[in-house]
């Protein structure tokens, strides 16, 4: 088999002594000096091989064409004896199991010819290997000459200087053997050209002079060139200035002879940001100076991009379990605050403080309510009621509202590709989401614009899916653009944290987009988001799709309820919320009975049958908390209503909580406790009369 050469066409009518150098250089650089070479794909299927390799195992031209299995030339040293003697199928298999491992390995093998080999293999990217056979017979047998004629010097001067003789005599024949070695690598440069260009690392050499010399298919198509223009090329040219100015620096600490290890960040050609790992390693001359230093690159922007994802699940988790804590405290205290000032309001209709005093402080009180939902929203820790709901009748309630948000030099436009598209989200949720996206839009036009809401039917692939964290399928896409100021990087980075905000103070919380985050990812979708400065921005809802149309849901059912002498069970650990939540049942008609934990609660259901209704709260003290106390109420009191309070509820209990008992988040006002209180009746309606 010859070794495959240039077209006559393609070859320099001579080679000056820098190419043969940098070629020596690259063949160095892949330990490829040696006499035979082979290269098996991850399939253990011959990729290429030269002719020493066969001359040397004494192989059958045949065999060297590509596509040959490895298991065919274990079987042919088998069956004449190579490995010695044993059964040679058990051979075959133990050689074969071993390569499917392909680990670097370095033996010897004796030959039944009597010849020693050295058999070095390197393992390649996508599981192939490459291996390198020398025939070392005449070097060790050189080792041992040299042993024993130094053992013989001593003795006589005049045999050792015929011996020294003679060695050197065979050290000049090895040389000459190299050379000739090193001639055929040569011939071969055109196969291991396409070998390396084919590993997934971005290799390069440069000299002193900051020029290239050398350069892999990866890493010249990674500054937009070809290998076969790239070399020749001064780093600067080369890479451009935005790279140049980072690693500047670092390969003047490489041409000074120190290995060095960086990374560096720039923009692709496709205008995104990509991260890249890099070594430079100095090669010094006979004399010790660097001529040039090797470049070893690797894009790491997917590992940096896991990185950045895990960094903020970690800060989402963090911020989850600060808003936990948060909510019930805060909750409970503006429970206590509203309450208390609804009950003097009431108290006291026709009083004018009320218009100064009070209506201010329960406005302020439910703006603290909702700065809570809003936190809880962020954390994917806010209750969810999620239904089949047709986004584009959603989307055309919404315009209206929002075309009363935007000034006269916005213009609104409204379009879908599909005239039905159903996603599966809490509706409400969906409104705020699609107000907050408007407003910050209008906010980013102050000279007016156009801002454009679109939905369509998406349907992502595995690698749109993955960069979302979102299994592949159909998924229901809304988009919110606009032309307006647009973002910059930093920006871009931390515009779904709480709390960040661009506007001036007193304009904006932080928490708009924020919210919309948490509540799309709590939904189970992802977000898009592209801007650009001075052009504008876009920003993509992605969520679930409900299959099975607007009929795939029931309304929720509800029933009037006669609240008038009924006998109902408070349950709270808090005494304060207990009084307000006492003083909401009787202005109903109710009679309360109280209990602080739910060991107490549980005693009074089974002592006191006139109980008629069960309020707890979720978080309390003990070992029976609400969820516990509904559950023993269920067991031993069916025709009991069962109400849930609570400031917050933990995403875990909100999966695990019973569909059929409400839950009444604080703070609430009369409205919401009557509805609530509905909404039981008719769910024990339910239960008691369907055994």
């Amino acid at each position: 088999m010859k070794p495959a050469l240039l077209p006559k066409a393609a070859q320099p009518a001579t080679r000056s002594v820098s190419d043969r150098r940098y070629r020596e250089l690259m063949s160095a650089s892949l330990d490829l000096v040696d006499q035979g070479l082979t290269v098996f794909d991850a399939q253990l299927r011959l990729v290429t091989c030269n002719r020493s390799f066969l001359e040397l195992l004494d192989f059958p031209t045949a065999m060297g064409q590509p596509g040959t299995p490895f298991e065919a030339f274990i079987r042919h040293n088998a069956l004449r004896g190579e490995y010695g003697d044993g059964d040679p199928e058990t051979q075959v298999a133990e050689r074969v199991a071993a390569a499917r491992n392909f680990l670097t390995h370095d033996t010897r093998r004796r030959r039944p010819n009597g010849k020693l080999l050295s058999i070095r293999g390197f393992p390649l990217p996508h599981r192939g290997f490459i291996t390198i056979y020398s025939d070392i017979t005449e070097i060790e047998q050189q080792r041992s000459q040299i042993t024993q004629h130094q053992s013989e010097l001593e003795s006589a001067i005049d045999r050792r200087t015929a011996q020294l003789r003679e060695t050197n005599s065979e050290l000049t024949l090895a040389v000459e053997a190299n050379r000739q070695i090193t001639a055929a690598l040569r011939h071969s440069e055109g196969r291991l050209r396409r070998i390396t260009d084919n590993i997934p690392a971005h290799i390069a050499y440069f000299d002193k002079t900051w020029t290239y010399r050398y350069a892999n298919r990866p890493y010249a198509e990674w500054f937009g060139w070809t290998a076969e223009n790239m070399p020749g090329l001064a780093i600067r040219r080369a890479i451009g200035e935005e790279v140049f100015a980072c690693v500047e620096s670092y390969v003047r600490q490489a041409l000074a002879g120190t290995t060095v290890s960086y990374e560096y960040t720039t923009t692709g050609r496709d205008g995104t940001a990509v991260n890249a790992h890099s070594i430079l390693v100095p090669d010094f001359g006979e004399d010790g100076t660097v001529e040039g230093c090797f470049v070893h690159s690797v894009d790491i922007t997917e590992q940096r991009r896991t990185q950045h994802l895990l960094a903020q699940a970690q800060k989402m988790e963090a911020i989850g379990q600060l808003t936990g804590g948060l909510a019930h405290d805060f909750n409970n205290m503006l429970t206590i605050i509203m309450g208390n000032l609804g009950g003097i309001r009431d108290a006291r209709p026709l009083d004018p403080l009320n218009h100064e005093f009070i209506e201010p402080a329960l406005e302020a009180a439910g703006r603290g309510a909702e700065l809570v939902k809003r936190l809880l929203a962020f954390s994917r820790q806010q209750p969810l009621a999620p239904r089949p709901i047709e986004v584009n009748g959603l989307i055309a309630g919404m315009t209206r509202l929002i075309r009363r948000s935007l000034p006269d030099n916005i213009t609104l436009i409204n379009s879908s590709r599909k005239a039905e598209l159903f996603a599966m989200v809490d509706s409400s949720q969906l409104d705020n989401a699609l107000l907050n996206l408007a407003l910050n839009a209008r906010d980013a036009m102050p000279n007016g614009g156009e801002l454009r809401i679109e939905t369509t039917l998406e349907n992502l692939d595995a690698s749109s899916a993955a960069d979302l964290e979102l299994t592949p399928g159909e998924y229901v896409q809304i988009g919110v653009s606009d032309n307006g100021t647009g973002m910059d990087s930093g920006t871009m980075a931390r515009v779904f944290e709480p709390f960040f905000t661009t506007k001036k103070f007193g304009m904006g919380n932080g928490l708009g987009l924020a919210m919309v985050y948490g509540f799309v990812k709590q939904s189970g979708g992802g977000i898009r988001i592209r801007s650009r400065q001075a052009v504008g921005t876009s920003i993509a809802l992605v969520l679930p799709c409900a299959h099975g149309g607007k009929h795939a849901f029931d309304d929720v059912e509800t029933m009037p309820v006669d609240l008038n002498g009924r006998l109902v069970l408070l349950v709270d650990d808090d005494p304060e919320v207990r009084k307000i939540v006492r003083m909401q049942l009787s202005s109903l008609g109710c009679s309360v009975l109280e209990a602080e934990g739910g060991a107490e609660a549980a005693d009074m259901l089974e002592n006191v049958p006139a109980i008629s209704l069960l309020l707890t709260d979720v978080v309390m003290p003990g070992d029976m908390d609400g969820r516990a106390l509904a559950r023993f109420a269920r067991r031993f009191r069916p025709e009991v209503p069962v109400i849930l309070m609570s400031g917050y509820i933990d995403r875990v209990a909100a999966d695990t909580r019973d569909p059929t008992i409400p839950l009444l988040a604080k703070p609430f006002d009369h409205e919401a406790l009557l509805a609530v209180l509905g909404q039981a009746s008719a769910a024990t309606e339910r239960i008691v009369g369907n055994p």
